[in-house]
């Protein structure tokens, strides 16, 4: 390291997390300050995870001073919080790559670094996944520890208290970070529960205390009696000022609070949890947006936002999207029919929920990350008489595939799911593209799905849902917004058909890729090619009319935005193979394969469904 490092760059000279270990206080606060700058810049010019990024610098560089990965693993929950560690563990260099096609992904991943456990971008895992860990180091008989790190919002997901449960009963080497940066888990009752906060995250504490209770247990008759007696009076004492007894109910010992943005305490907190013979839960406090003051006073707009101006704080492209009509559309529907709820998984302003929530609060329900109880949720309110619409991104609705056919299908109540961010979503990578929702629900019973390309779709995909279908309903639709150039015609059926009704050469498709198709149609016409387009604004069940339109063409080419294998293309092809179809039929999808991250428009190159693609395949396999 430089001897006079004012002018040098010290983020530069980290290498490898064992270099952090070499810094002194100095250094590691110019440290945190360069890592600060770092993230603001770089997410000003690629997007990302800012707010929560800025909160977890100290805590991860003091876990990289503690910890020595990739021998003690470190595991974060959901992962977007982690660009600090991808900083301190050899990824510098790369950064301003940072979810660009072919650069670092904005999540962990362990095929770009060692240092990365698992595939990440899902809530409420990591305390699982490090209990694995733990478990198979004491098998092993290795002192190596699993530390997961996981933020109190998490801590809604049911997945979490599985986990503490059953590690709890261990004496594993498993420490969770618990980083406390929104909601209030635990209460601290005046100065004296701070004092003793500190003092309990020295190491010396532990080991004064394993001492003390080895040398009662020595003392003949009564001496184990006796360490148990002041065992309960300390417990009884400490639960009284920190509430923390519901860890150490569950055989965890509690460490906490501590500051998040003090390393010195971090180090002394974690350094104590290594001493500790068993589960340790580290409790801290930290702030997000810490260090850019837009991002502390607006800390959910920063969590996962577009390339913005650094000096305003204001993203550099915004407007109308399909998050924002379908939340209109909601608000206005629900002024008339007091019926309606709004049910959302700590994803309010994502989803376009937050007009909802401000104009109905009493029908609007925040569950928290618990995808899977707000299903079952949305059962209850609708055995109660209410209509209720849980609006969720695609790559979430994942997480409820038994709730949706035990709770939702089966049950036979009228339930709506909303679901946002249905197809590429893009730079998030394989963690959140929205490629699974139609397999997932192909084969449920009593369940009709929507998928719209237009804003007038949406719009009358919801009235139908409210007021014509019944049981399950899923209406999905993407990212982004519309095409500025496309003139919305009038919606109500199921399909439509663009282009020369009489045109043997069919293409079917639905959401955004009718865009595309719309494009294609009109190259393959310069060409002297006709072909219309079967836009499917039903998925589920696929239109008969439809179905018998494909059924007299030459060609049909199916154009699906999602995975190939158990998708709409095929449940199409299955029904038309049923009436004799003996023309040619393809489907173009995602095969086999998880879709890393790069933007929109190459995604749709890449996977031959943009404009030229299409009307490529068209070209190569239909003679005129």
């Amino acid at each position: 390291m430089e001897e006079n490092f004012e002018n040098s760059m010290i983020l530069e000279t980290v290498k490898h997390p064992s270099d952090v270990k070499l810094l002194d206080d100095a250094k590691l606060e110019k440290l945190c300050a360069e890592i600060r700058s770092t993230l603001i810049d770089t997410v000003a010019s690629t997007g990302g995870h800012l707010a929560s990024n800025l909160g977890t610098v100290e805590l991860t560089v003091a876990l990289h001073k503690s910890f020595n990965s990739p021998d003690d693993k470190i595991i974060w929950d959901v992962g977007h919080q982690a660009y600090t560690h991808k900083l301190l563990t050899g990824r510098y260099s790369r950064f301003s790559t940072l979810r660009k096609e072919g650069g670092i992904s904005g999540f962990v991943r362990p095929d770009e670094s060692e240092h990365d456990s698992f595939y990440e971008g899902h809530a409420g895992v990591s305390v699982s996944q490090a209990a694995g860990i733990a478990a198979a180091n004491a098998v092993k008989g290795s002192k190596n520890f699993a530390v997961a790190v996981i933020g109190d919002g998490s801590f809604g997901n049911g997945m979490v208290y599985e986990a503490l449960n059953h590690a709890g009963s261990t004496r594993t080497r498993l420490i969770v970070i618990l980083n406390e940066n929104e909601m209030s888990i635990s209460e601290n009752v005046g100065a004296m529960a701070r004092y003793l906060a500190v003092v309990r995250s020295k190491p010396r504490y532990y080991r004064f205390k394993a001492g003390t209770e080895r040398a009662l247990n020595k003392i003949p008759v009564v001496g184990r009696s006796l360490s148990n007696h002041i065992f309960k009076l300390k417990n009884t004492l400490k639960n009284m000022l920190y509430s923390s007894s519901f860890f150490e109910d569950l055989g965890f010992r509690y460490i906490g609070p501590v500051d998040g943005h003090n390393i010195g305490r971090l180090c002394e907190a974690m350094n104590s949890a290594k001493v500790i013979a068993k589960p340790v839960v580290i409790h801290v406090n930290t702030r997000k947006g810490r260090g850019y003051d837009h991002a502390e006073n607006s800390p959910e707009k920063f969590h996962g936002i577009s390339k913005f101006d650094i000096n305003t704080g204001e993203p550099l492209s915004g407007g109308d999207c399909y998050s924002a009509r379908f939340g209109q559309a909601l608000c206005d529907f629900a002024a008339k029919d007091k019926r309606i709820c709004a049910i959302t998984a700590a994803m309010a302003l994502g989803t376009g929920l937050d007009d909802f929530s401000k104009k109905f609060p009493e029908r609007f329900f925040d569950v928290g990350i618990a995808e899977e109880h707000a299903v079952t949720f949305a059962s209850g309110l609708s055995a109660g008489g209410m209509i209720p619409v849980f609006a969720v991104y695609s790559t979430f609705l994942q997480r409820c595939a038994d709730q949706l056919i035990h709770d939702g299908a089966l049950q036979r109540q009228k339930m709506i799911i909303a679901v946002d961010r249905a197809g590429f979503v893009g730079e998030d990578g394989e963690t959140h593209q929205g490629l699974f929702d139609v397999s997932l629900v192909q084969s449920l019973p009593n369940t009709t799905v929507y998928s719209p390309a237009t804003y007038a779709d949406l719009n009358n995909a919801l009235y139908n849902a409210f007021y014509k279908d019944e049981n399950l309903i899923i209406i999905r639709y993407p990212r982004g917004k519309m095409p500025a150039d496309i003139v919305e015609n009038e919606a109500g059926g199921d399909f439509s058909v663009y282009g020369d009704s009489n045109a043997e050469t069919a293409i079917v498709t639905y959401g955004k890729l009718y865009f595309n198709a719309v494009e294609a149609v009109k190259i393959l016409s310069e060409k002297g090619k006709n072909a219309k387009i079967i836009k499917l604004e039903r998925i589920k069940p696929i239109p008969e009319e439809a179905v018998e339109i494909a059924f007299n063409c030459k060609n049909v080419f199916f154009f699906e935005e999602g995975m190939k294998s158990g998708g709409a293309g095929e449940k199409m092809a299955a029904e038309l193979l049923e009436k004799g179809f003996c023309g040619k039929y393809s489907v173009t999808a995602v095969d086999g394969e998880f879709v890393t991250h790069a933007s929109v428009a190459s995604l749709m190159e890449k996977y031959n469904m943009d404009s030229r693609s299409m009307a490529c395949r068209i070209e190569k396999e239909v003679k005129i």
